[in-house]
């Protein structure tokens, strides 16, 4: 089997809240999403998605991932979808680095790998634990008490997880945290995430007023070193994200003690496969994690529903399904929330077949 065609289709994916808020007055209304289409010669087709989360988030951009496609298709064209570390390595010997805009091209090849087997993607990654796993809501950044008062309408839908976002003034934080804290419910865990947002003096101020919460500390500062420097004063339990990027990151995070729990976005590693070399690798040094990516709809939500499915429940702290936060579904067959938490397709493949009223004419072709 080879790859005979690889194409890119954007997407716009609005927000049913309108926007979403985040650490510097960070907002997004409508993310810029592409989805990687892979032909091979023997009539199997696999998708991808990349969604960065702006151009301001991660060192990831929309048109970077269309550019970086066009730039690395043509690498591709001849090989087999199936051999994934051998395609991997071709992709990281044609473009060096850029990681995200491999994301969609590995994971629409895990895709394919699940069709061409008839699998569905979760188990080809390791199995399938249990019926279903955990998933967690966002709170967008607004007033303490406007954030407060969004915690028992999520708690309805069925999340008892619930990360708010912080990461500005450190007093409003500390009052964001503690109004949050005031709506939470036993069994429901709570996790306060600046997304690199503090420097280190407001954030030993932040995590020192909200010393008596249970509450989870998520990427207080910008540097993975200043992170460090705030989990050594503090006994609450910490979140690593944006400075794990590689297999390196990781190592150093364990070596240092640097967190109890660390997030794995799909598109930040490169795709499914060096997410679940990260994900094995968590699991065997005692690390649990968030599943997740930057943003995505509905190929995005599969592709994290097959790892977070083939990762053992112990170890996933909790998962997102980005395609409930917006109003365009792009995919027939898609995971769908029930009470708060995921399933995994049981189809071949992601089990997600992409809507064509929804993709349209591709604005990348290589063939």
């Amino acid at each position: 089997m080879k790859i005979k065609r690889i194409a890119c289709y954007q997407v716009d994916l609005p927000l049913h809240e309108g926007s979403y808020k985040w650490s510097g007055g960070k907002s997004v209304s409508v993310f810029d999403s592409t989805i990687v289409r892979v032909e091979t010669d023997a009539g199997l087709v696999g998708h991808g998605e990349v969604c960065p989360l702006g151009p301001f988030y991660l060192p990831a951009y929309a048109e970077g991932v269309r550019a970086g496609v066009r730039e690395l298709a043509p690498h591709l064209i001849g090989a087999n979808p199936m051999d994934l570390s051998c395609l991997n390595q071709r992709m990281d010997a044609a473009l060096k680095g850029h990681p995200y805009v491999k994301s969609g091209i590995d994971i629409a090849c895990w895709d394919i790998l699940g069709q061409a087997s008839k699998q569905p993607v979760c188990r080809l990654l390791g199995g399938r634990y249990g019926d279903d796993f955990v998933l967690y809501r966002a709170i967008s950044q607004e007033s303490p008490d406007e954030m407060a008062a969004k915690v028992s309408g999520y708690r309805d839908e069925g999340y008892r997880r619930f990360q708010l976002k912080v990461g500005a003034d450190a007093i409003e934080d500390i009052a964001r945290i503690h109004a949050v804290a005031a709506e939470v419910e036993p069994g429901d865990r709570l996790v306060a995430d600046a997304n690199t947002g503090w420097l280190m003096h407001d954030a030993a101020r932040v995590v020192r007023g909200v010393r008596e919460l249970d509450v989870y500390i998520e990427q207080p500062c910008l540097a993975y070193e200043e992170c460090l420097s705030i989990r050594r004063r503090t006994d609450h339990p910490f979140v690593m994200d944006e400075s794990i990027d590689g297999v390196d990151t990781l190592l150093r995070g364990f070596a240092d003690q640097a967190m109890d729990v660390v997030n794995i976005k799909i598109s930040k590693f490169g795709g499914l496969t060096k997410a679940k070399l990260a994900r094995d690798l968590c699991v065997s040094l005692g690390i649990a994690m968030t599943i997740e990516d930057s943003w995505g709809g509905d190929i995005t939500t599969a592709a994290i529903a097959h790892l977070a499915h083939s990762t053992p429940t112990d170890y996933l702290f909790t998962a997102t399904d980005f395609n409930s936060y917006v109003t365009v579904s792009t995919a027939e067959g898609a995971p769908q929330r029930s009470n708060g938490r995921l399933a995994a397709s049981l189809d071949a493949g992601l089990g997600a077949t992409p809507r064509s009223e929804v993709l349209r004419q591709p604005v990348v072709d290589c063939h």
